[in-house]
């Protein structure tokens, strides 16, 4: 089976690819098996799309996206021979699913939104509606990995010569099935020769940060070091980090933005200490419909991810856990939004209307 990447010829050099599609199904790399095993998970029907996507087998905001389009594709090949409107029903009821797995991340309700809308024309004409959707996604696809490398290439000139760089959770190949978003743009630095080296903070309860960004750049070489949430701030401090840079999930037109928890309290960590933070996401990650992050449904998950780690329970049985998977950033602790069509500064609600229609 081959890769939608390979395909295209992106340069991303990096094995394994984690989304692929071939033989009429979607292969996964587990990522709630790295770092210890590199194991691909085959996705045959819309509902196991929507459980990987729910058990973070896959996640990161346009990766979701991207394995929601499929998702669909699979959605379309089950459907017998039926009317228009019964046709888009069943397309309309898959597309629910998919997207009640993960409410924060836009970018998987604009992938599904695209794909009915592809659905919806296609019918109309009696073309085939599943080769469609098929073309679509892998449209979708290849526009993540392409935007993926604009984004890199326009953070990585920020980024000033001799940098460490802190983020927070995973955006790299993994969040993006491209060429990362964050992590994107430090790589893309790291081989301008800008970065010295690159902090990760853990990132629970998950661990995206020590279990996968840390796995993704050691396999890229990049200098690395883990350290707890808590000790971010010290860092910056101390004067041992020159920039902060994060993904989003969701931004609003006012420039707040959606993204892991704990993206919130670096930010102003970060500007308390005079240090850069920036924000690098894809244009399908702004939310127009959003004046303020105010309005951003924030992801509530179980309890168990907080109170257990690895199966092995860490506190009281009992025990009462507020378990939210995002927090809000407000626009003012954020120096700039790195997008694939420009770099958006304050006011947002005028910049990133401006890179939103370029």
């Amino acid at each position: 089976m081959s890769s939608l990447i390979s395909e295209h010829e992106q340069p991303l050099h990096f094995s394994p690819d984690p989304i692929k599609w071939g033989d009429g199904l979607i292969r996964l790399l587990d990522q709630t098996r790295l770092p210890w095993e590199e194991v691909f998970v085959d996705i045959n029907t819309p509902q196991e799309a929507a459980l990987a996507i729910r058990e973070m087998r896959v996640r990161g905001a346009p990766a979701i996206g991207v394995v929601a389009a499929y998702g669909m594709v699979l959605a379309s090949a089950t459907l017998e021979k039926k009317d228009k409107r019964s046709i888009l029903k069943c397309l309309v009821t898959a597309a629910d699913e998919i997207a009640d797995a993960r409410p924060t991340a836009i970018n998987l309700r604009w992938a599904l939104d695209r794909m009915i809308g592809v659905a919806d024309k296609v019918a109309d004409v009696g073309d085939d509606i599943e080769s469609a959707l098929l073309k679509e996604a892998l449209i979708i696809h290849r526009e993540t990995c392409e935007a993926d490398l604009r984004i890199s290439d326009l953070g990585a000139s920020l980024i000033q010569s001799g940098s460490s760089v802190l983020t927070h959770c995973n955006t790299g190949v993994l969040a993006t099935g491209g060429y990362g978003t964050a992590l994107g743009v430090i790589r893309r630095a790291w081989e301008e020769g800008k970065v010295k080296d690159v902090v990760a903070t853990e990132t629970r309860p998950w661990l995206q940060g020590a279990r996968l960004t840390i796995w993704e750049l050691s396999k890229l070489g990049i200098p690395c070091t883990l350290v707890v949430d808590s000790a971010a701030g010290y860092l910056m401090n101390r004067r041992e980090v020159q920039a902060v840079i994060v993904g989003a999930d969701r931004i609003a037109t006012n420039g707040d933005v959606a993204n892991k928890i704990g993206t919130y309290s670096l930010a102003v960590l970060a500007y308390e200490n005079g240090i850069p933070f920036y924000v690098a996401a894809p244009l399908s990650t702004i939310d127009v419909s959003l004046v303020s992050g105010e309005d951003i449904p924030i992801e509530e998950r179980q309890s168990r991810e907080v109170t257990h780690i690895n199966g092995f329970q860490t506190t009281v049985e009992g025990t009462v856990v507020s378990n939210m998977a995002f927090d809000i950033t407000p626009s003012r602790y954020i120096t700039a939004i790195i997008t694939d069509r420009g770099i958006a500064r304050p006011p947002y609600d005028e910049q990133l209307m401006r890179v939103y229609h370029v």
